[in-house]
């Protein structure tokens, strides 16, 4: 038996907004006791370890509601061009990459991160720009949103686009002006159709690549994850990770319609809805639209400046009831991204249509998640209460992208951004996420951008959609616990339950909340044993 006894520092339990504990014992990875000192000294042993918090705070780990950890390690070996201000920058940035790389003749030379909207020329590099790069070398770069993306000449021919290639049903190919000739831009489903087909067989240690993916998220205190759109493969990959128990945190894979997920739940029943040495497949996971940064998402009415223009679906109303209707017959959680209003209407309309359709005695008890929620309306919200749909939202959009947003949508509809506070007036169970790797998995920005809701630009973007402190708090606790059927065992410090804990310098309820962003995590505990520490981390790191 192993005992933990940790005291002497604020301890949030998460069980309501004034509970506090003065000590919790932790026993063979579980919570054994919470409260006051004295009481739960008297349960433990004599040889328990006893942690003084210092004055630190001590409070539930945060559990990633939606993000990609299979795509967080591959984004490291890309060029980075999120910091890139001119067309000038990415040429040399993938230059110097391509150099320190020293690639053999004829290698895939990938970029991410790069955002026309902060780019001094306001446009897309297309391949005039990349050819400037190499003519030899495929190169794609992907953008920030991660629907986008330019090509240069040996890219697209190597993914077979010409003049006589035709836009794929929810996807863009840009043309040269006056002609159908390809000038290296893509959106959605034409880009990732050439990502595919670029990325196919190239030699990655995929291994190592997951296992430097679950630093990333364990240094910001997550110990639950998810990989929100899983081919085949990547579940294969997780597979072989958890039964060479490799995983160090909970992993929950959501496998695209493409990958046929009835046969991955059906062919991986020791995973299906419940976890198998910290691996789980959930559900089923559906894309709807794109990216309103990147102006693909689909809306009911046109982006500001445009007289017809409302981007795009990626599926027609046939399809879309199709998947809908097989999550509900099959009982599993359909997670569906939806950026635009378009596509919410057109989620929320195909989801209640197949529920009133289905005779599944626990039809209402699945959970359904709307996944980012960028421009979900007052109105379907209401829906969304109704049919007990869960937001997931990318709030941190405020921050990133807020200023793009007033642009691309106006003040009304721009302000209106990640409504988590008119969602949470709905009684809806909210979350948090950041759609790793678009954004770094930091949920202390996050939860500095749901109270502060400031722009890079420094605008306070509707701030009447701010929530509070313990409000963002709950959304990557025990709301996110909710949404994984994981609430009676994670989220809160409650007796009984899974001592996955964080440790943070400062304790986000009493600090200011514009200084949110600066708390560092401290330690991270994943069931009763730390997973990271800081001054280890920086002890083992410094000099390198």
């Amino acid at each position: 038996m192993t005992q933990k006894l940790y005291y002497g520092g604020d301890i949030i339990t998460m069980t309501g907004e004034n509970d506090v504990a003065e000590a919790i014992l932790v026993e063979d990875g579980l919570i054994k006791k919470q409260g006051r000192l004295a009481e739960v000294k008297q349960d433990a042993s004599h040889d328990a370890e006893n942690i003084d918090l210092q004055g630190r705070t001590l409070m539930p780990a945060f559990i990633d509601p939606h993000g990609h950890i299979s795509m967080v390690g591959q984004f490291s070996l890309m060029a980075d061009l999120s910091e890139c201000d001119h067309f000038e920058d990415i040429i040399q940035t993938l230059t110097e990459y391509m150099q320190k790389k020293q690639l053999r003749e004829g290698d895939v030379v990938v970029g991410c991160g790069y955002d026309h909207n902060f780019l001094a020329e306001n446009k897309h590099p297309n391949k005039e720009v990349l050819n400037q790069v190499s003519t030899e070398h495929p190169i794609f770069i992907l953008h920030a949103s991660g629907h986008l993306g330019c090509a240069n000449d040996a890219a697209l021919q190597a993914a077979g686009i010409d003049a006589e290639t035709e836009d794929p049903e929810g996807g863009t190919i840009g043309r040269v002006e006056g002609s159908t000739e390809p000038d290296g831009y893509l959106e959605e489903n034409a880009m990732m159709g050439l990502q595919r087909t670029l990325l196919q067989g190239q030699e990655k240690d995929y291994t190592q690549l997951i296992e430097l993916a679950q630093d990333v998220y364990i240094k910001n205190g997550m110990t639950t994850v998810q990989d929100g759109a899983s081919s085949k493969e990547i579940i294969d990959l997780f597979k072989g990770l958890a039964k060479q128990q490799k995983l160090k945190i909970d992993v929950v894979a959501y496998p695209v319609f493409d990958a046929e997920p009835k046969k991955q739940m059906d062919e991986n029943q020791e995973y299906a809805k419940k976890y198998n040495d910290r691996f789980k497949i959930g559900g089923y996971k559906m894309f709807l639209d794109g990216s309103p940064q990147g102006k693909t998402a689909w809306l009911t009415e046109p982006y500001e400046g445009e007289e017809s223009y409302r981007g795009y679906p990626w599926h027609q109303d046939e399809q879309v009831k199709q998947y809908t209707d097989a999550a509900i017959r099959d009982g599993v959680q359909l997670l569906t991204h939806c950026n635009g209003d378009a596509a919410s209407d057109q989620l929320l309309r195909n989801y209640q249509a197949s529920l009133e359709e289905s005779d599944r005695p626990d039809k209402d008890q699945l959970r359904p998640v709307m996944i980012h929620c960028q421009t979900a309306r007052y109105d379907q919200l209401d829906k969304m209460a109704a049919l007990s749909m869960i937001p997931s939202i990318f709030v941190a959009h405020t921050y990133y992208w807020g200023d793009v947003h007033l642009k691309n949508l106006g003040e009304e509809r721009g302000r209106r951004i990640s409504p988590a506070r008119s969602a949470y007036d709905r009684g809806l169970c909210v979350n948090f996420h950041q759609d790793a790797p678009i954004v770094k998995p930091d949920m202390l920005h996050t939860i500095w951008c749901a109270v502060n809701r400031q722009t890079r630009n420094g605008v306070h973007i509707g701030p009447e959609e701010c929530v509070s402190v313990y409000e963002a708090l709950k959304a990557v606790t025990i709301n996110a616990a909710y949404q994984y059927f994981e609430e009676d065992t994670k989220g809160s410090l409650e007796e009984g339950k899974i001592a996955d804990l964080v440790i943070l310098d400062e304790n986000p309820l009493k600090t200011d909340k514009t200084a949110i962003k600066n708390i560092q995590v401290l330690e991270t505990v994943k069931e009763g044993k730390t997973i990271y520490n800081l001054k280890d981390h920086h002890s083992a790191t410094k000099g390198v």
